[in-house]
């Protein structure tokens, strides 16, 4: 029953995964992209990691399991805000894209 379970949660993070990949080869500007990319490894990577968490019986396995997911979710945002912030800084289109919309 726990592969059962664990297969589950690691489909759908694999399909939300795809779905991210597709939105950010879909989407046309880079901050689009960055949020595509973003919400999809966030989600992803947290049903995989629950999944593979129910597939383990040792209580250090999981702990480390955790911890992967609590330093992913503590530096991707700071990443995307930095990637986000050198895009608005150095696209001179920028500006005229958002005045038009």
């Amino acid at each position: 029953m726990r592969e059962i379970i664990a297969g589950i949660f690691i489909c759908l993070g694999v399909i939300v995964f795809v779905i991210s990949v597709f939105g950010v080869f879909r989407l046309r500007y880079i901050l689009n992209k960055i949020h595509s990319a973003a919400l999809g490894d966030t989600l992803g990577l947290a049903l995989i990691v629950i999944g593979l968490i129910v597939l383990q019986t040792e209580a250090l396995q999981i702990l480390k399991l955790f911890f992967i997911v609590l330093f992913f979710w503590i530096s991707a945002p700071i990443a995307t805000h930095m990637i986000a912030k050198l895009e608005t800084l150095t696209n001179e289109s920028y500006e005229e894209r958002v005045k038009d919309k």
